[in-house]
């Protein structure tokens, strides 16, 4: 058996499955957002270790035989959001999530070094990783003065799971710290915010072993052994993977919280200038570029909270109206 644990914005999300992959049984566990000031986005760090473990231990009470037999153990959740931990690993801040844009500012600043587009391929935008820790070094400087690791949401889990500090390609492309065509941090990247390559953890490809179960950890989720964990991948990359879209050309749409269309290349295919993003794929020789609307089914839930309907009433109110018959106009960015 397989344990696959994945890190939304809404929620944690822990699915059981067998040796061919298909789904036994899968439990969730909502997570809250916090949003201390307008366009702030923060998620406690600690909710999403105890957010995992409720909906893990929920999994094992469900599937309690077939939960001993978990051999291994993948990790996917929202990409570009900054943990920082001190020296000793502990959380200085609430982490600061993908839909923030309190460094708009920082963001347009770091995209006018030449070097970002060029090695990251990608345009610098508030929701990236590297405009966050330039906003923290301006505004919140004793907590940037005392951060000595910066991880991603699933890779503080998986430190939690491990005591590994490990990130991945993917996920780690999203950071604009990667040299993406090579597939390692950038010294220069790094260097432009003020950080340095003991800063960002190790880094392994989404197929490869990052770190196994911490013994006290698999006997509280009745697993026999200690499962190793993969290195997993950014939200996306992980769907692409588990539809099969890995082959060059290959491509989904994807509407969640936000909406993504995404295709796969055998290269490095920066296209920064058309609005693209171009990531590391979570396998091993694969990129990927990606168009991401950051509100996506966000909206209906919006729409849902303020009319008392529910998603399933609503859209089928919705889809038996002809849209000509309507002169609104929604612009789908209530934040983010």
């Amino acid at each position: 058996m397989y344990l696959g644990i994945d890190i939304g914005t809404s929620a944690v999300k822990a699915v059981l499955v067998d040796e061919a992959g298909t789904p036994l049984q899968s439990c969730s566990q909502e997570l809250a957002v916090l949003r201390p000031h307008p366009g702030w986005s923060e998620q406690d760090p600690h909710s999403w270790w105890q957010a995992t473990d409720i909906a893990v231990k929920a999994l094992g009470q469900a599937c309690a035989q077939q939960m001993q037999d978990v051999r291994g153990i993948g990790l996917s959740g929202q990409m570009h959001g900054l943990v920082a931990l001190d020296k000793d690993g502990a959380v200085l801040r609430p982490a600061i999530l993908w839909n923030d844009t309190r460094n708009a500012a920082e963001a347009e600043r770091l995209d006018k070094i030449p070097a970002f587009r060029a090695i990251s391929g990608n345009a610098v935008m508030p929701g990236f990783t590297a405009p966050k820790a330039v906003w923290l070094a301006r505004h919140e400087p004793d907590i940037f003065a005392q951060m000595a690791k910066i991880l991603l949401p699933k890779d503080y889990l998986r430190f939690v799971l491990t005591g590994e500090m490990v990130a991945e390609m993917s996920d780690a492309a999203g950071t604009l710290w990667l040299d993406v065509a090579r597939r390692c941090w950038s010294e220069d990247l790094l260097s432009a915010c003020d950080l340095s390559l003991e800063t960002m953890p190790e880094l392994v490809e989404g197929s490869q072993v990052s770190g196994y179960l911490k013994e006290d950890i698999a006997k509280a989720w009745g697993i026999s052994g200690r499962p190793f964990i993969a290195g997993g991948g950014g939200d996306n990359a992980c769907a692409a993977t588990g539809l099969g879209v890995v082959h060059p050309g290959d491509g989904f749409l994807s509407l969640g919280t936000s909406g993504v269309v995404f295709t796969v290349t055998d290269s490095f295919a920066p296209a920064a200038a058309l609005g693209a993003h171009a990531f590391c794929h979570a396998v091993p020789n694969r990129w990927h570029q990606m168009g991401v609307i950051l509100a996506a089914s966000d909206c209906i839930s919006w729409l849902c909270e303020i009319t008392g309907r529910d998603v399933h009433e609503l859209m089928t109110d919705m889809a038996a109206l002809p849209p000509a018959d309507t002169g609104l106009i929604f612009h789908p960015y209530l934040s983010g």
